[in-house]
């Protein structure tokens, strides 16, 4: 990366002649600071290896939050031509729609503090979690089609959450075009046991309370109005369905690269024409996981709720658990985007990274149309959350892109080898946060010095102008995989 230049306090260029073959210049978003952390692992070296994608438009791009992944970085984004240009489950990551849910309530630090052991207690017995945990939804095998075609519409109608919760997640829990005779036998298998649960790794819920408030017209929008505030934040994705489609269907597009001809400077960039039966037949799969995962998040949400009624002996409308917002952070999406001065039709491949449109954009729910749409930004279990909002930059820069919250410095056995989990957990007690997990020891591997510091992060996106800060928030109790 000798021939990195920089073009100002937050942006890098890869020029296009880094090597032979990219079709665009790559950009990521960093500070002075990030940069040398940025070199350390093949992150950087990947957004170059994307711009050689057929179709690709624009810049390879990655945010602040960027680090080594399959194919595509961590924090990756590339748009590339529905006309003429490729799908790459490697932009998307194996799991597919991992996103986050914010719910806001009525409730005051004051209240939840006392009662925190009691609320963590009740989540981790209401909610599964945990490697080859089995969900509570345990939907017949019959209903498991409408499920990945309805999303989380499927768990409203049944009366798991509200029609205000669909207004309040993207795409309204549903993102259109999915077909389950796209998804495998084997799809299906591991992911009927697994509806309504965590899972494991970085998927989290954790309860936190809001410190500091930028923007209050934005956040009153939201439910946001006072220091003190008790949020609940909800982490987690498309569980083994997700997996096994990204499994299943990167062995169809290492063939297809050879069918058609595709050169790639990396193999985990297998890819296939978005219109080819390949390409067609991954984005209907894809799309069930993602509807999977809003499905999964919409279940989570309920018994976050029920979990707060039950400890605290209070009817919904006292306690104020309404959504304030649902993102994906792991998707492929045919948006309309302007590309040299003109309105074309783009697979805007997210991995990492979240979508930001800005006020007025006709994909927002009404209310959230006057502030642009909500980005929900985690950080470690043991420093602080944004929110922020999109911005018009973000539509015209990144096409509607910005990061998805403070991304890794250190590997996950580099994690376990720099802390021990007992000594995590007792770090966390000491500061008065609540922590519970069925496997202590993984804890090392989500330390918060495993992780960027989420502040640098947002001030960089921020900085760019690619979003705009809200709310900051700080974590009272979590729930680890």
């Amino acid at each position: 990366m000798a021939g990195l230049r920089k073009l100002d306090d937050y942006r890098w260029e890869i020029p296009v002649d880094y090597k032979p073959g990219m079709r665009v210049p790559g950009l990521v978003y960093l500070s002075e600071e990030m940069l040398e952390a940025a070199r350390q692992d093949e992150a950087l070296e990947q957004v170059a290896n994307v711009a050689f994608l057929p179709g690709i438009v624009g810049r390879s791009l990655a945010m602040p939050d960027i680090h080594w992944g399959y194919g595509f970085p961590i924090g990756g984004v590339a748009a590339t031509r529905v006309s003429d240009g490729v799908i790459s489950p490697g932009g998307v990551g194996y799991d597919i729609n991992c996103g986050v849910r914010l719910l806001r309530s009525d409730l005051l630090e004051s209240e939840v503090a006392p009662r925190m052991v009691a609320i963590i207690d009740r989540l981790f017995r209401n909610v599964p979690s945990g490697v080859g945990s089995e969900g509570r939804l345990r939907p017949p095998k019959g209903e498991i089609p409408r499920l990945l075609v309805e999303g989380a519409r499927w768990a409203v109608r049944r009366g798991f959450g509200t029609a205000e919760d669909l207004e309040a997640t993207e795409d309204g829990g549903c993102v259109q075009g999915a077909d389950p005779s796209a998804v495998s036998e084997r799809a299906l298998t591991r992911g009927l046991p697994q509806a309504g649960s965590l899972g494991s790794g970085n998927h989290f819920i954790e309860i936190q309370a809001v410190r500091e408030i930028y923007d209050e017209d934005a956040a009153a929008v939201m439910g946001i109005d006072s220091i003190g505030q008790v949020l609940v934040l909800i982490h987690t994705g498309s569980r083994g369905l997700g997996h096994q489609v990204c499994t299943d269907h990167l062995k169809a597009m290492e063939r297809a690269v050879i069918k058609y001809g595709i050169t790639l400077p990396d193999r985990q960039l297998a890819c296939a024409p978005i219109e080819s039966p390949e390409g067609r037949q991954y984005l209907a799969a894809m799309r069930c996981a993602a509807n999977y995962a809003w499905c999964n998040r919409q279940h989570i949400a309920h018994w976050v709720r029920e979990s707060f009624m039950e400890v605290f002996g209070l009817p919904p409308d006292r306690l104020g658990l309404r959504q304030v917002y649902d993102v994906a952070h792991n998707i492929a999406k045919v948006e309309t985007h302007k590309v040299d001065g003109r309105d074309i039709q783009v697979c805007v491949h997210r991995k990492g990274a979240t979508r930001a449109f800005p006020p007025g954009h006709p994909a927002l729910a009404e209310r959230f149309r006057p502030i642009g749409q909500p980005v929900l930004i985690p950080g470690d279990m043991g420093r602080y959350s944004y929110i922020a909002v999109g911005t018009e930059l973000a539509m015209k820069d990144t096409f509607g892109s910005t990061c998805h919250g403070a991304g890794r410095l250190l590997s996950r056995a580099a994690a376990r080898k720099a802390a021990r989990g007992a000594d995590v957990a007792e770090s966390l007690r000491s500061r008065s946060i609540t922590v519970r997990t069925d496997d202590v020891p993984a804890l090392a591997e989500e330390a918060p010095g495993a992780y960027k510091d989420v502040a640098s992060v947002v001030d960089v996106v921020v900085g760019a102008g690619i979003c705009r800060k809200v709310a900051r928030a700080e974590p009272l109790g979590v729930i680890k995989g």
